[in-house]
């Protein structure tokens, strides 16, 4: 009887069988493995515990969590590019179509709605709808060549519309118009429209500088037969003021005095170096 127990328990022996410790090892693992989580840089975590989902998000980094009923889904909070194509129609009932890049985010008080009701990404669902529905609403008031020449007024009304309509669940940062495609008729007709309006621009520079310029010379005109007829009646008035011009202009050489005498007349004072 002793020899069977002895037999019975050295064929049982936990502590000396390599085989049980490494069971016991990979058991161990896997539960501390189920038992924690990591969220990481730019996520946060959503705890679904057998389908019911928590009502508060977990920050990145590690943590715990009820082992195999419990699930982690990250969420991502960082800025996210994605293309949108839009189909849309002008006032003047053209087709435009816009190519765009929408720069969005989910902030962290709309992790778990986020994932709760868009499975994780609103794009599709949630952003896409609502820019298309605010780009057609602010297209539909401009003409297709306003629209073309316009495009920055056209993103800030319909990114301030966009972001009215999805409200506080998702923000959209920004919105880039990467192209405005119009039908080619429509486009040569813009084109050639802008180029005649550009040649009437530059016509009408050249008439205005021509105009300032004539006034231009009319004012100079007018000025020099003014001041020509000012001087001419100071000379008249005061004829004493020629000699005075004289002597201030003298370069200190003796003058010759030609002309004049006691009985009136007019004196002219030439400089000796003329004369030869």
């Amino acid at each position: 009887m002793d020899n069977m127990k002895d037999r019975f328990s050295g064929g049982f022996n936990f502590g000396r069988s390599p085989a049980i410790i490494i069971i016991v090892g990979v058991v161990a693992a896997i539960l501390i493995f189920s038992m924690s989580y990591i969220v990481p840089p730019g996520h946060r975590g959503v705890l679904v515990t057998l389908g019911k989902v928590d009502e508060n998000f977990v920050g990145e980094g590690f943590g715990f969590k009820t082992p195999f009923i419990t699930t982690l889904i990250p969420v991502s909070i960082r800025q996210l590019t994605r293309s949108l194509k839009a189909e849309c129609y002008s006032s003047d009932l053209q087709q435009v179509n816009v190519d765009l890049q929408i720069l969005y985010r989910a902030p962290e008080s709309s992790v778990v709605k986020v994932y709760q009701d868009y499975a994780g990404d609103p794009f599709d669902s949630l952003i896409a709808p609502r820019v298309n529905e605010a780009l057609k609403e602010v297209t539909a008031l401009q003409s297709a060549e306003l629209i073309v020449r316009k495009r920055e007024e056209i993103k800030s009304k319909a990114l301030a519309l966009a972001k009215e309509k999805l409200g506080q669940i998702l923000v959209i940062e920004d919105m880039v118009i990467q192209d405005i495609s119009l039908s080619k008729e429509l486009e040569s007709a813009i084109e050639a429209k802008m180029v005649q309006e550009q040649e009437a621009a530059k016509a009408k520079f050249i008439q205005t500088k021509t105009q300032i310029e004539a006034q231009t010379a009319v004012i100079r005109a007018e000025g020099e037969a003014k001041a020509i007829k000012i001087r001419g009646d100071a000379l008249r008035q005061n004829p004493a003021l020629i000699q005075l011009q004289v002597v201030e202009k003298w370069d200190g050489k003796a003058p010759l005095v030609v002309g004049g005498n006691n009985g009136g007349g007019s004196n002219i004072i030439l400089p000796l170096g003329n004369l030869k």
